[in-house]
């Protein structure tokens, strides 16, 4: 049988730009890395145990043509000067045995810290919920993340974030993502 718990994920970032839509996507996925796979979304789960390895580990351990499973954060435009945002938010228990949560944030308007503080607002927020640990939603993500951290039950929240402004005459795309490996 086909074991398809990731034991391993890391982040990356893109962005593409081209008169197709579908192209600059591409261009984005490019920018990313991940272009030559077939990518797969999925939800937004941790696994228990996966370990988060970096961009460039990731990036050597992909063979084209697979399947890779991921969770994508995509956002695009073809209006001039128009502010685009993508990201993957990660909160990660402290207990390993736990799964921890990962968010996609895709929006038009939104700089880049208020994505960032978004992605990681929503996996920790989801995180916190799962193990019974629940912060006021109306306080800022700063407050909530010292809240958190002090719980002892989080080890740690991370993003991997792409903004971009749109271009005359081209459709620009963003993206986030986590990709996850198997063993």
């Amino acid at each position: 049988m086909l074991n398809l718990v990731p034991t391993r994920m890391f982040l990356t970032k893109g962005v593409g730009r081209h008169k197709y839509r579908l192209k600059s996507f591409e261009e984005a996925l490019r920018d990313a890395g991940v272009a030559q796979q077939n990518l797969v979304q999925v939800s937004s789960i941790l696994p228990p145990y996966c370990r988060i390895i970096s961009r460039n580990e990731g990036l050597k351990l992909l063979v084209p043509g697979a399947i890779s499973f991921c969770v994508l954060a995509r956002c695009d435009t073809n209006e001039h000067g128009r502010l685009i945002a993508s990201s993957v938010g990660v909160a990660v228990p402290k207990q390993k045995s736990n799964w921890g949560y990962l968010s996609e944030v895709h929006g038009h308007g939104m700089n880049k810290r208020e994505a960032e503080d978004m992605a990681e607002d929503l996996a920790a927020g989801m995180l916190g919920t799962t193990l019974g640990y629940e912060v006021d939603p109306d306080k800022a993500w700063s407050e909530k993340e010292q809240a958190y951290k002090s719980s002892g039950l989080f080890i740690k929240t991370t993003n991997i974030t792409q903004t971009a402004r749109g271009v005359k005459g081209l459709w620009t795309t963003t993206v986030a993502i986590a990709v996850f490996l198997f063993d």
